[in-house]
């Protein structure tokens, strides 16, 4: 009987033990569950957190995209503002000229005035000459009239005195003929000074007027020029823009070409071989492409805003050996007529496209390495007002 009791009472025991290895084994799975759940959750915050860093990293580089853009376009209107400046001077200057003339007239008519009041005093000096020869041909009138009274009672001789006498009054008359036409000349002189003075007065009253209409137009001119800049600015600036970011996205897989400012820069080693002024077919192929968005983006811009694509050739600071150039000078200048006559050919207007040359000036990587070198070697373009 004891020993039957004691069998009953392990197996009785049996069951509690696999209860509790079940409730065991379920909170370890429960807890596993729990710890994958939390790894997913983690995981799908992290790979969330990276998309959105990488968004937040292209956002970034296309605001320093746009301040390069905005900077370089900062220049570009100093520049301009530099360029009114001097026409505003220059407009300055001519109104110190006419300030200056101005000044000339005033003084002429100040020595006009002199004149006249010389002239009149010579007019009143010959006036008085030609009274006091009138009251002496009275004079010897008189004496005339009673030597031939008195010549009918004198001798013969009184006649040869009658004589003398009449060839005197005879030249006293001539010198009264001859003041006479003094004061007629010195009336005419009169009369020429005066109508000299009133045209040198209406002058002056021009002189003036325009002088204060030249300052008036001049700060209406001033402001003009200032809006219609901002205007043309602001509208080549859209412009601008749409043909940079079209050609960002066209040439975003190209690693030898990147956007510096407001300039397109394409190492020369992807459109030509070293040395050569002769266009790679791949080469030609990005010519291409940025002719077709030259193309459409030229067909918006309005006729009124005088807008020019500018290509540029830079060459490294290794010189020439050899070949058809003398020079890195004339290794651009090839380089960059080639891409130019290409943009023709390939549809854009001649008359908006210009080349310039620059050799090894400007370079953008200052060592002396291969890769300095190659980065020297460009080609850049430029969307501009003319």
């Amino acid at each position: 009987m004891s020993r039957r009791q004691r069998g009953s009472n392990g197996l009785e025991a049996w069951p509690g033990y696999v209860d509790a290895l079940s409730t065991l084994l379920m909170v370890t799975i429960f807890v596993l569950l729990v710890f994958v759940l939390a790894e997913a959750f983690l995981s799908s915050a992290l790979s969330g957190s990276d998309s959105t860093i990488n968004q937040l990293r292209g956002q970034i580089a296309e605001l320093s995209s746009a301040l390069s853009l905005e900077q370089s376009n900062n220049a570009s209107l100093a520049q301009e503002l530099a360029a009114l400046n001097s026409q505003l001077a220059d407009v300055k200057g001519a109104n110190a000229t006419l300030a200056q003339e101005l000044a000339a007239a005033n003084a002429a008519q100040n020595a006009d005035t002199g004149n006249i009041r010389s002239l009149t005093g010579q007019l009143s000096d010959a006036q008085a000459q030609a009274a006091s020869a009138s009251a002496r041909i009275a004079a010897l009138q008189g004496q005339l009239a009673a030597q031939a009274q008195a010549q009918a009672n004198a001798a013969p001789s009184v006649g040869q005195e009658l004589s003398e006498t009449q060839q005197k009054l005879q030249a006293q008359t001539q010198l009264s003929q001859q003041a006479m036409d003094e004061v007629d000349l010195l009336n005419q002189q009169v009369a020429a000074l005066r109508l000299q003075m009133a045209m040198l007065a209406q002058a002056l009253d021009a002189a003036q007027a325009a002088d204060k209409k030249d300052n008036v137009q001049i700060v209406d001119l001033g402001k003009q020029l200032n809006e219609a800049l901002a205007r043309k600015v602001e509208e080549l600036q859209s412009y601008r823009s749409e043909f940079f970011g079209t050609l960002r996205q066209i040439l975003a897989n190209e690693p030898n070409i990147k956007v510096v400012g407001d300039r397109f820069v394409f190492e020369s080693d992807v459109l030509f071989p070293v040395d050569e002024a002769t266009m790679t077919p791949a080469g030609q192929a990005e010519i291409g492409d940025v002719a077709k968005v030259i193309e459409k983006i030229a067909a918006k811009i309005p006729p009124n805003i005088d807008w020019v694509l500018s290509v540029d050739g830079y060459a490294d600071a290794q010189p020439v050996t050899g070949g058809p150039f003398k020079d890195n000078y004339d290794l651009s200048a090839a380089r960059a007529l080639a891409v130019l006559h290409l943009l023709v050919k390939d549809g854009v207007p001649a008359d908006r496209v210009a080349a310039t040359a620059f050799g090894s000036a400007n370079p953008i990587a200052a060592g002396d390495s291969q890769a300095d070198y190659a980065q020297n070697r460009r080609i850049e373009f430029r969307l501009t007002s003319r």
